[in-house]
C-alpha cells in the first residue's frame, strides 16, 4: 500500500468545530463487479439473485476449450435481467440502472419490468468483504476515529485530524477519497457536517464521487427543503403519518410545536422528531459497535392466508431465512436466538423466539427453528408481514461455548413432526 500523504495542518488561530463525516461507497457491490468486468462500465447493471456459477459459464470459451479472461468476455454474453426467473432481490444497481427506477431491495422480477436490458450479476460476498476491509483500513490510517456502519459505509470524526477543519473538512475528505481510489480503484461520496445526522444527509447530495460540506447555518437552505424520509430513522410508516398531517419536508417538521408532535407520536418519538428536524444530534462516532440482532422482513403486496397461500408463504419464509443467514455470514456473526414476527390483516403483531444450545449462521437451522416458532402463534387470520430475526449475536470464531451449530439438513428432509406450518 502506498504511503498516505498528510494534509496540511489546520490554521492554528481558527476555532475548532465538531466535524463529522459520513462516507458511503458508490454502488459498492456493483462497483466491485465492474473492477472484474470493466467492459460493463457505463451500462445498466444490477447485482443480486443467483449464485456465482454465472462466472463459470461466462468464462468458458464458446468452443468449450479453455477459459476466457473476464475483461475479454463480450457484453452480449452477459445474462440480462429480462431473462431472470426467481424471487431474488436487488442488492444494488449502477447509476445507469437507477435512472429507470431500479433500486436496492427491489424484487428482481419487478426490476425486470423497469429495466429489462440491464445486465444481472450475482453478489460475490468474499470479494465485497475484501474490498470493504481494504477501504476501511485505508481510512483508519488517515483518520482513526471511525465507526463501521456496514459493508459500504462509515462515520469518521474529522474534528482533531490534521486537515479536518480546513474548508469545513473538504481538504481531509479529498485526501480520503483519493487514497481509497488509489488503493481500490473505487469511488465514494462524503458528507461533512457538525454531526452524524447531517453528515449522512450530506453524503447523498453529490453522488457519485462527490464531497458535500454542511455547516449549521446551511440548515434552512439545504436541509429543510428535503423530504422527511431523508432523516435516518423516519421510515415509511412515520413518513405516511406525517404526510397525512400535511408534513412532507424537514422544514415543515421543524415548524411544528414539540408538544403537538409528542401528542401524535409519543413522548420519545415526538421530541426526537423535533430535535432532528432542527439538525441537533450529539451522538458520538463510536469505534466499536456490535449489532444486537439481524433480521429480515417483508410486507406482502396482498394479505396471505397460512393455508390457502401456504406454498407462497413457504417460499417467502425460506427466502427470509436464507437472507438473514447470508447477512450473518457476510458480516462475520453467529447467533443462537431465532425469532419470527407476524403482522395480521388487522395490524396486530405477534412475535415468538427460541434459543438454541449452540450458535449458528446456517440457513437451514434458522429455517427449522423459526418454523417451530410459527407453531406457537395463531394463524387463523390473513398475514400482512412476515419477518425472521437472529439475536444473541457473537463474532464468528469468538463464541463462548464452542463451535457454531453444524449445518442442518434441508428443512424438507427433516423429521415431519418438526416441519413448520409453511
Amino acid at each position: 500500500m502506498e504511503a498516505v500523504t498528510s494534509p496540511p495542518p489546520d490554521e492554528p488561530s481558527a476555532p475548532r468545530l465538531r466535524r463529522i463525516a459520513h462516507l458511503d461507497m458508490d454502488a459498492f457491490f456493483a462497483s466491485v463487479e465492474l473492477l472484474r468486468y470493466p467492459q460493463l462500465k457505463g451500462l445498466a447493471v444490477v447485482i443480486g439473485g443467483g449464485r456465482r456459477k454465472v462466472d463459470e459459464l461466462l468464462h468458458q470459451s464458446p468452443d468449450g476449450q479453455g477459459l476466457r479472461e473476464p475483461h475479454f468476455i463480450p457484453v452480449a454474453d452477459f445474462p440480462l435481467l429480462k431473462d431472470y426467473v426467481g424471487r431474488g432481490v436487488i442488492t444494488t444497481a449502477t447509476y445507469a440502472a437507477r435512472q429507470f427506477g431500479v433500486g436496492s431491495a427491489m424484487g428482481m422480477m419487478k426490476a425486470a419490468k423497469l429495466c429489462p436490458h440491464a445486465i444481472v450479476l450475482p453478489v460475490d460476498f468474499d470479494e465485497v468483504r475484501r474490498f470493504s476491509r481494504l477501504f476501511k483500513s485505508t481510512i483508519a490510517e488517515i483518520a482513526p476515529v471511525m465507526q463501521d456502519r456496514g459493508v459500504d459505509e462509515v462515520y469518521i470524526d474529522f474534528t482533531d485530524v490534521p486537515g479536518g477543519q480546513r474548508e469545513g473538512g473538504r481538504v481531509l475528505a479529498r485526501l480520503i477519497q483519493k487514497s481509497i481510489f488509489d488503493v481500490t480503484g473505487l469511488t465514494c461520496s462524503i458528507g461533512v457536517a457538525p454531526n452524524r445526522l447531517l453528515a449522512k444527509m450530506a453524503s447523498e447530495f453529490n453522488k457519485p464521487n462527490g464531497i458535500s460540506i454542511v455547516h449549521e447555518e446551511d440548515l434552512k437552505d439545504r436541509i429543510w427543503p428535503l423530504n422527511v424520509r431523508k432523516i435516518n430513522g423516519i421510515g415509511p410508516k412515520a413518513g405516511e403519518k406525517l404526510a397525512a398531517l400535511g408534513i412532507t419536508t424537514i422544514g415543515e417538521l421543524a415548524a411544528q410545536d414539540p408538544q403537538w408532535l409528542i401528542a401524535r407520536f409519543g413522548q420519545s418519538s415526538g421530541a426526537w422528531m423535533h430535535r432532528v428536524a432542527w439538525g441537533r444530534d450529539d451522538s458520538p462516532v463510536v469505534t466499536e459497535s456490535e449489532p444486537v440482532s439481524m433480521s429480515r422482513e417483508t410486507t406482502f403486496d396482498r394479505d396471505l392466508h397460512a393455508v390457502r397461500d401456504k406454498a407462497e408463504l413457504g417460499r417467502i419464509f425460506t427466502d427470509l431465512c436464507e437472507r438473514v443467514a447470508a447477512d450473518l455470514q457476510r458480516k462475520g456473526y453467529v447467533g443462537k436466538t431465532i425469532g419470527i414476527k407476524l403482522r395480521y390483516d388487522d395490524f396486530r403483531i405477534a412475535t415468538r423466539d427460541q434459543t438454541l444450545d449452540r450458535y449458528t449462521q446456517d440457513a437451514a437451522t434458522i429455517r427449522r427453528t423459526a418454523g417451530l416458532c410459527l407453531k406457537r402463534v395463531p394463524l387463523d387470520r390473513k398475514l400482512r408481514l412476515l419477518g425472521v430475526r437472529v439475536g444473541t449475536l457473537e463474532r464468528e470464531g469468538e463464541v463462548p461455548d464452542g463451535p457454531p451449530e453444524p449445518r442442518a439438513p434441508r428443512v424438507r428432509e427433516a423429521d415431519p413432526h418438526t416441519r413448520p406450518l409453511f
